[in-house]
């Protein structure tokens, strides 16, 4: 945890002394959980990320210069064995944090990031920890498969992702978009998203890793709502979650498919709900899951 503190410093710090005009544009946040869907407990358990948006000015899209609008994000993760999968569990635990930088830019109409985030997994995280303890505290079952939990380690993975926002109406966005993954997962996807509704034409959107949900970075402000649908597909590498040494196989593909309300209910309240449906990321996972986000932003 010391060295991942160590290299979040250093990502809010690096950056020529011009970045010295930059400032914090807007913070995104993402709050999911599988209670908050299906209400089980399994799988992927939880997550919740953090995006800081720094850079010189936001003009309603990303700038074109590199390195002109970037994104901090921080992230940590709960992965966890399923209700049946008896003593040997189905799956490894996994208790995950990480740290990223990601570059935001436009490449005409089309919107182009990219980015590396360091992890580290296993129980120097202090996730298991955290989990047990909450557990504990409000008299829920033990989390199952701690026990067994993936061995510390650190990771780097890359990502990339191409998007194109297609403004059919002022209430009526398509944005198709292609992403690539290789690090801690080795993942192509394809898929897209549409939004209805009276905000989101001028904001930023990052995406959540895990559920694919699109999460307002830097808010207009405007009061209203809109509505956001979403889908994709994914061809699956390997997976550090799913070690083959261990018996464990990922599925060759993954589906999501999603929707989500935002409301931006004053000028600095915003709030999201969403629910996230996952196909099987396992040989041997009885059925695919349905997670819920949240997210209630105050910024004073």
């Amino acid at each position: 945890m010391k060295k991942l503190s160590l290299l979040l410093v250093c990502f809010l710090c690096a950056g020529p002394a011009a970045a010295e005009d930059r400032e914090i544009l807007g913070v995104g946040r993402l709050f999911t959980n599988d209670y908050l869907g299906d209400r089980a407990d399994r799988w992927r358990s939880g997550s919740y990320q953090v995006s800081i948006m720094r850079g010189e000015q936001w003009a309603g899209s990303p700038p074109v210069g590199l390195g002109q609008l970037l994104e901090y994000r921080l992230r940590t993760e709960i992965i966890s064995a399923g209700p049946d999968s008896g003593a040997t569990f189905d799956r490894p635990y996994v208790g995950s944090f990480s740290l990223g930088v990601h570059n935001h830019m436009s490449l005409g109409p089309t919107q182009l990031s990219f980015g590396v985030d360091l992890m580290a997994i296993g129980p120097q995280t202090g996730v298991s920890d955290f989990q047990e303890k909450f557990h504990e505290r409000f008299s829920l079952p033990d989390p199952r498969g701690v026990s067994a939990q993936l061995d510390d380690a650190y990771h780097l993975s890359a990502l990339a992702e191409l998007s194109y926002s297609l403004k059919v109406s002022d209430f009526f966005t398509v944005r198709p978009y292609a992403e690539m993954q290789v690090g801690v997962e080795d993942i192509a996807r394809v898929g897209g998203d549409i939004i209805v509704g009276s905000i989101g034409r001028t904001d930023m959107f990052v995406r959540d890793l895990g559920t694919g949900q699109l999460i307002r970075a830097i808010e207009a402000g405007q009061p209203g709502a809109a509505v956001l649908m979403g889908a994709d597909w994914a061809s699956v590498g390997a997976s550090t979650y799913l070690p083959e040494n261990m018996g464990y196989f990922a599925e060759e593909s993954r589906f999501r498919g999603r929707i989500g309300l935002h409301w931006q209910i004053a000028p600095r309240v915003s709030f999201f709900y969403g629910l996230t449906y996952l196909s099987e990321e396992f040989v041997g996972q009885s059925e695919g899951q349905l997670l819920g986000g949240l997210k209630l932003n105050f910024n004073f």
